[in-house]
């Protein structure tokens, strides 16, 4: 069932309400190279319009080079990417456990129980198309003390290829429309599969967001197996680790499971053990008081 397009219709009071506090776009080194690159090879051929052909090799070059560098989604090449919390969340023993795709009425209300469960905070990268079919999840979400976060609006996988229009209206209506149900704006985006463009980051900057991927993830929509999921999530596990799950699109295992709930009580079993915390990107980056700042380690699951 896909909802109407009236739903995604906001006026621009209604946008504008959802935007957070715009920052100054800085350009990344590659960005100015590029930049640079163009304007030499149109001067080069408007005093030279025979040298086209070398020069027009050099641009699709330069093209090649930025899209191989969205295709990496752990990249800081193309502008800011947090791969890990900052350094007070590290000092703090805290991670971050975030959970892509939903909200899935068949799979979120479960990995809320278990998160509570554990005491656990989390973030939830929420796809706006979803949350519009199940709202109460959303509230429900922010009502258990959890971040929901900008996913984008239908997470389209063709994202990496938009122009700046089409990704900031992607971007923009999944803001509006997630603020609207969660009643707080997101803080941070997270391009569909990690793919981006050059034009993503100054389209951040003006809505106020910040790009966050993953320290890693365990790639949960695919791999059947739970031990092998869990294994990768707990390699060199270390406060300030951002960690990947999907609540939305999750595969099964061979008995039907979600693999995210067969994963998630060995993976706050191991964070418990290695005595770390477990809270939301907006508290690991002091943008709001933590809810769970006991000291190091998790209570005993009930």
């Amino acid at each position: 069932m896909t909802p109407p397009a009236s739903l995604f219709a906001t006026s621009s009071m209604t946008a504008q309400a959802a935007r957070l506090h715009p920052r100054t776009w800085r350009p990344a080194a590659v960005i100015w190279f590029s930049l640079a690159l163009h304007a030499v090879c149109l001067l080069i051929v408007f005093l030279e319009p025979s040298a086209w052909g070398p020069l027009a090799a050099a641009v699709a070059a330069n093209h090649l080079g930025l899209t191989a560098l969205g295709l990496w989604p752990r990249s800081r090449w193309l502008g800011e990417n947090h791969v890990v919390l900052p350094a007070g969340a590290k000092q703090r023993a805290e991670i971050a456990l975030t959970f892509d795709d939903g909200p899935d009425p068949a799979v979120t209300p479960a990995v809320l129980d278990c998160l509570d469960r554990y005491a656990a905070r989390a973030s939830f990268f929420c796809i706006a198309q979803r949350a519009l079919l199940h709202p109460e999840l959303i509230q429900e979400i922010v009502r258990r003390g959890h971040s929901v976060e900008n996913h984008s609006l239908c997470h389209p996988h063709a994202f990496a290829c938009y122009g700046p229009v089409r990704m900031q209206r992607e971007i923009e209506s999944a803001e509006t429309t997630l603020t609207r149900l969660a009643g707080a704006p997101p803080r941070f985006f997270r391009a569909p599969a990690g793919l981006r463009n050059p034009f993503l980051d100054p389209i951040l900057a003006r809505t106020g967001l910040r790009y966050i991927s993953w320290t890693r993830r365990g790639f949960d929509t695919r791999e059947r197996e739970p031990e092998r999921v869990l294994a990768r999530l707990t390699r060199k596990l270390a406060p300030g680790d951002v960690l990947l799950l999907h609540d939305g699109s999750a595969a099964r295992t061979r008995a039907g499971e979600p693999v995210v709930l067969a994963v998630l009580p060995g993976l706050l079993e191991a964070v418990r053990a290695h005595r770390l915390v477990p809270v939301s990107l907006p508290e690991a980056f002091d943008m709001e008081p933590a809810a769970v700042r006991s000291g190091p380690g998790l209570p005993a699951p009930a």
